[in-house]
């Protein structure tokens, strides 16, 4: 269904297309509760401009204050890009909600889900308040565009998630990469935008929280084969990687330049930024990053049993030097033909998602969480 509003004028004709989307994706009303949708704005870390050409000028508030064109059509891409991706993540998720493995499990993807939300919101907000008619457009087409109809405008973001799995490998993954994302954004030259990522990144912890826990419940429990589990590490982590960006991304280099968006952890850098590979400074140390969290959950793996793996970097790319390649899941190039065999061995197949979801009906497929 099309959302029927025609036009968004104000912050306030947004928030009733915001709550006619809801209502045209079938999210039910009665689960969101009492929750209260609102703009929050952290503190700054610092009032001066941090990285790049304007460093030590005071960072912009409003829109006129930045001195170029450029600058703010880079900006307006980043806060849209932002946005989509959150109201996205709760298109993919809903399906979901009937088929909890428990009450907590029920309760973990509710707070996800409103919370992801109120990013959308967030990004919406400073696109209605500080970009003028374009931002008012935008806004609302952040609500028009559907995972579902792969009109997303990031590819993580119109795959679905079919099962649980899916759901605590993507919140673990993908959430992931959103982290590191708000955390570049959170020094921001443009002060609205910076005010924005702190109480995110509080919020987005607890998603992180519920994917790794979630996971670590799956291997543990041992009735999931760690070589399915592996099928849907292979789907997630390759378009994860993509979510980084272009390869000596010119869009990257600027967004340093300008002090829009900085490298992950940027007050922790003693050097200069190497501006021609950022992108591929951030996707390292999220791949070093996730390497941990999977060494962990091999930990609980018997030792007869294969170890789960991040996938080969090449693999399955869709953004960068390797896009449209065709090298398997260790790295090797394969012959079209072959590519196409190798994919329906280390992804998801329909049987694999409709065997994990023949065992949410059940216990024992997940390690059940005490609750005081």
């Amino acid at each position: 269904m099309l959302i029927k509003k025609s036009k968004v004028h104000s912050f306030d004709d947004w928030v009733d297309v915001f709550h006619q989307w809801r209502e045209d994706i079938g999210y039910p009303t009665d689960l969101i509760g009492d929750y209260h949708f609102e703009t929050k704005l952290g503190e700054l870390e610092s009032d001066e401009i941090e990285f790049g050409h304007f460093a030590g000028q005071r960072k912009w508030e409003k829109l006129i204050e930045i001195p170029d064109q450029r600058i703010r059509d880079l900006l307006h891409h980043l806060v849209e890009y932002q946005g989509d991706t959150e109201f996205a993540s709760v298109e993919q998720q809903k399906n979901l909600l009937e088929r909890a493995p428990s009450n907590y499990d029920l309760a973990s993807i509710i707070r996800v889900n409103r919370e992801e939300m109120r990013h959308g919101w967030q990004m919406a907000y400073l696109l209605v308040e500080h970009f003028g008619e374009i931002g008012k457009r935008q806004a609302q087409k952040l609500l028009e565009r559907r995972a579902s109809a792969h009109s997303r405008l990031l590819g993580s973001f119109n795959e679905p998630v079919y099962n649980w799995l899916d759901f605590f490998t993507y919140t673990d993954f993908i959430d992931r990469d959103g982290k590191y994302q708000l955390n570049m954004l959170s020094r921001s030259a443009f002060g609205p935008l910076a005010r924005s990522m702190r109480p995110m990144l509080q919020e987005e912890a607890y998603h992180l929280l519920t994917g790794n826990s979630g996971l670590m419940r799956i291997v543990k429990a041992k009735v999931i084969p760690v070589t399915v589990i592996q099928k849907y590490f292979n789907k997630w982590l390759s378009t994860g990687a993509d979510l980084f960006g272009q390869d000596q991304s010119s869009s990257a280099h600027w967004a340093y330049l300008w002090g829009l968006k900085g490298r992950y952890d940027e007050h922790l850098f003693d050097g200069p930024a190497d501006m021609a590979t950022l992108n591929e400074l951030s996707r390292s140390q999220y791949l070093k990053e996730v390497g941990a969290i999977i060494d962990a959950l091999n930990r609980s793996i018997g030792a007869d049993q294969p170890k789960l793996r991040i996938p080969d970097e090449k693999f399955r790319r869709s953004i960068g030097q390797y896009a449209g390649m065709t090298y398997s899941a260790d790295g090797k190039l394969l012959s079209p033909e072959e590519y196409e065999k190798h994919l329906k061995e280390v992804l998801p197949s329909e049987v694999d998602d409709q065997f994990v979801i023949g065992l949410e009906k059940e216990k024992g497929w997940i390690v059940e969480v005490e609750q005081r």
